[in-house]
């Protein structure tokens, strides 16, 4: 049955496809399937705009029927992509889109090409046994977390709209279904070009790696793969030094999860810190604690070498001079990180300039919250709440004084004096509200009773989360010890 819509969507819509025109090879064509009874859980109306589509329509029986899948919108061509991935470290040699729809890309107000897929979208031929669908906990969790991100400057994927589907869904029990509509920059991942370097011809290798570079890089030279890593290796760097600022624990690292652009993907089994614990992960399927918050780094620069195998094939010359300028690429991973996780931890503390001692400062700051078991988001905003002699609900509780006097004395002779230009400025770089995991999952629990107030609070402080709201004082309260003890997510599927 012909699913498109013909009047009833706006004619001002562009689609576009250039990914099916250019690698429709790397996918399967196939539509969304349909669901019982839509209806729409929360839109973006921002993001919509900034994407020209019409909130007002999308918010429209018909606008809903293509957010969840029951219509194709005129010029889209869902396709679910075709990829590899490095799953806890082991190969998966054919994944692919499982549960999600690439509608198609559109060229937003900016003149940026965009991705726009479903997820929780239906079987698709990468199904393998599953039933592709999705539940409204992690969708309504991937909405949230994803709008966060985008709000403190972290490069993200975005939430477009979360619909309700009428359908249950079995996971642990029968759970309410939903589909999610996700924009990003391109839905290529380390994982799409291994496919190809372990499945494909060089031919279809080169052709992937320069739909990337183009779209992404396209500033580089169209014949130098290299630059196309290095390039990839730096995004990747400094998107992780920025998870590492505010306490993002992803979940699930693996190399189908990474993506070439540099922007966060798969909101899956994530959570944030509440007590600074380095070691500490929530992810239901990691079992070892592979993806432990302070591994990220290194297990972000393990993805990237996966994908310097993928493209040193396309590179001619000595063997050995192709891997060892390969190998210094993935090396230089570390002082990209270290930079960026130096840079953000110096605006963080309100620094004027870099001296020699300044990661001495943060390492010795760390070390006093892992030890008191301080809350990672509070300890930086009541270090605001010194400069301006407010009470400090987080810092009261430690118990080593005179440690906490040292470094506050140091700390204090860094910034200088005008403490007032210092705590406004540190103000404007730490969070007041993140999506603290039990805030999440009230509000997952409430919009699984049918009651979307909670989701709606939350979504609200966090779109805003360095402005101060008056009556909103729980949002900003770490999880009784005893939640976190015993929390896990999961990733829905």
């Amino acid at each position: 049955m012909d699913r498109t819509l013909d009047r009833q969507s706006p004619p001002e819509v562009a689609w576009d496809n250039s990914f099916v025109r250019d690698l429709g090879w790397l996918g399967m064509r196939t539509d969304p399937v349909p669901v019982a009874s839509p209806s729409l859980l929360a839109l973006d109306d921002e993001l919509a705009r900034e994407l020209g589509l019409d909130p007002q329509w999308l918010r429209s029986a018909d606008g809903v029927a293509v957010l969840a899948g029951n219509a194709v919108a005129p010029g889209s061509e869902p396709i679910a992509q075709a990829y590899a991935g490095h799953q806890f470290g082991q190969l998966s040699p054919m994944l692919g889109d499982g549960r999600a729809h690439l509608l198609g890309e559109l060229v937003d107000t900016s003149g940026r090409r965009r991705d726009v897929a479903l997820k929780g979208s239906g079987r698709t031929p990468f199904s393998r046994g599953g039933d592709g669908r999705a539940v409204v906990g992690p969708v309504i969790r991937e909405y949230l977390v994803s709008a966060f991100m985008h709000a403190v400057g972290i490069p993200t994927t975005r939430s477009l709209a979360a619909v309700a589907t009428g359908e249950r869904v079995l996971r642990e029990r029968p759970l309410p279904g939903a589909v999610l509509t996700r924009v990003a920059a391109s839905h290529l991942r380390v994982g799409t070009l291994v496919l190809l370097a372990t499945k494909g011809s060089r031919e279809q290798l080169a052709a992937g790696v320069e739909y990337a570079r183009a779209r992404h890089y396209p500033d580089l030279p169209a014949d130098d793969p290299m630059a196309f890593l290095a390039a990839v290796v730096e995004r990747q760097a400094r998107l992780v030094a920025a998870w590492m600022s505010v306490g993002f624990v992803h979940g699930v690292m693996n190399s189908d999860n990474m993506t070439l652009s540099g922007e966060t993907i798969d909101y899956g089994p994530c959570a944030f810190l509440d007590a600074y614990d380095p070691d500490r992960w929530f992810s239901s399927i990691d079992h070892a604690g592979r993806y432990r918050f302070a591994a990220q780094p290194l297990m972000a620069q393990w993805d990237l070498a996966r994908l310097a195998e993928a493209v040193i094939p396309l590179v001619d010359g000595d063997p050995n001079d192709i891997v060892a300028q390969a190998q210094a690429i993935i090396e230089s991973f570390t002082a990209t990180y270290e930079q960026e996780l130096q840079r953000r931890f110096a605006a963080k503390l309100g620094l004027p300039d870099a001296q020699a001692d300044d990661d001495a400062l943060v390492a010795e700051l760390l070390s006093i919250a892992e030890a008191e078991s301080l809350d990672l988001t509070g300890l930086f905003r009541d270090l605001t709440r010194t400069l301006l002699e407010e009470p400090t609900p987080t810092l009261d509780p430690i118990t080593d004084k005179a440690r906490w006097a040292a470094w506050r004395d140091h700390w204090l002779a860094r910034i200088g004096d005008d403490r007032g230009a210092v705590a406004s400025r540190m103000d404007a770089v730490n969070p007041l509200y993140i999506p603290r995991n039990h805030l999440v999952e009230e509000a997952i629990a409430a919009a699984h009773a049918g009651d979307l107030t909670p989701f709606e609070e939350l979504d609200t402080v966090l779109r805003s989360p360095f402005t101060e709201r008056p009556g909103r004082e729980r949002f900003t309260q770490p999880a009784d010890p005893d939640f976190t003890r015993g929390y896990v997510t999961f990733c829905g599927t």
